[in-house]
This record gives structure tokens, C-alpha cells and sequence, in this order.
């Protein structure tokens, strides 16, 4: 880990990143979320981050958009491809977005030491509503007016307007 990520992560305290979140991108940042304020992150004026949510880019660029609402006990990490989320999105409490995957292809090597790939990374509409509990994977490309119902599961293509359940995530509805 490098330098600067360790200070930002366990030396700066929290009611700092608040301030400096606020200062920087007009957004409120909650003094009990773990938000890395490095060069990788743009938060859009008027988005709010709820307590206990982690949100990591020190290892590629997340950029949330405008009055975007991330609830409680969320987890955003953004890898090589990133993760972009669009404006007026609400993000319901404990959703993970993980922007990246593990390679596998050696049976003698273990996981953990044969790296991590971004392909495509994570792109997210505007005005989308993302339910409770719901995993965003590497890959996913949700289009704008979706919604994902609680502890829905996508890690591909989802189509504008549609409502999606399940795991996998498979288009239930379409808004018109």
C-alpha cells in the first residue's frame, strides 16, 4: 500500500474528510463513513454519503454524480476500469459495488496471488434505484430509470427503465 493511501485511510480523521468533502465537492460525507478524498474520486454537488459506508478509489477512478444518495453500510470500490454513477441516483443501504475480479486460470497458483482484472468496470444510469443489499459486479452496465429490487445481483447489461430481480439479475418489467 502506498504512502499516501495509508495516511488517508488511518490518519486523517474522519470529521477532516466531512469538512473537506463538503469544502471540495458541496456533497455531505457522514464522520462515521470511510471515504478515500484522493485524486481518483469526484462526488457531484449535493450527493450525501450515509454512516458505515466504505467508498475505496485509490485503485482507479469512481465518479459519482449529482444528488446521488448512498445509504448506510454501502461498499464502493473502484478498480483499472472504474465506476461511474449518474446523477439523481438512490443507492439503498449495504449494496456493494465491487469494480473488479480475480483471476483464476492457474489450478496451481492460488486465487490471491494471480492479481485482480478490470475489463469493463461499473456504469450506472441516471436515476436509477438501487434496492437494499443488492451486489453491483465488474461489468455492469445499468441504463438510465432502472430499478433493482433488494438483494438483486447484476454483473452485466441492464436495459433503461427496466426493473430487475434475482440473482442473476433478469429484467422483470419494463417503466414506460
Amino acid at each position: 500500500m502506498r504512502a499516501g493511501t495509508v495516511l488517508r485511510r488511518f490518519l486523517v480523521p474522519r470529521a477532516w474528510i466531512t469538512l473537506r468533502a463538503y469544502l471540495r465537492f458541496r456533497c455531505r460525507v457522514s464522520p462515521r463513513a470511510e471515504v478515500e478524498l484522493g485524486p481518483n474520486l469526484t462526488i457531484g454537488e449535493g450527493s450525501s454519503i450515509g454512516s458505515f459506508t466504505k467508498v475505496k478509489s485509490s485503485d482507479g477512478p469512481l465518479v459519482i454524480g449529482r444528488n446521488v444518495d448512498i445509504a448506510t453500510g454501502c461498499f464502493l470500490s473502484s478498480y483499472a476500469a472504474g465506476v461511474t454513477i449518474g446523477d439523481d441516483c438512490l443507492i439503498g443501504p449495504n449494496v456493494s459495488m465491487i469494480g473488479n475480479n480475480y483471476n483464476y486460470d492457474d489450478l496451481e497458483t492460488p486465487i490471491r496471488l494471480q492479481g485482480k482484472t478490470s475489463a469493463k468496470g461499473i456504469r450506472i444510469g441516471a436515476n436509477v434505484w438501487i434496492g437494499a443489499g443488492c451486489a453491483i459486479l465488474e461489468g455492469a452496465e445499468i441504463g438510465r430509470g432502472a430499478i433493482l429490487t433488494p438483494n438483486s445481483v447484476v454483473a452485466g447489461p441492464i436495459p433503461e427503465n427496466a426493473i430487475v430481480q434475482g440473482n442473476p439479475g433478469k429484467v422483470i418489467f419494463t417503466r414506460r
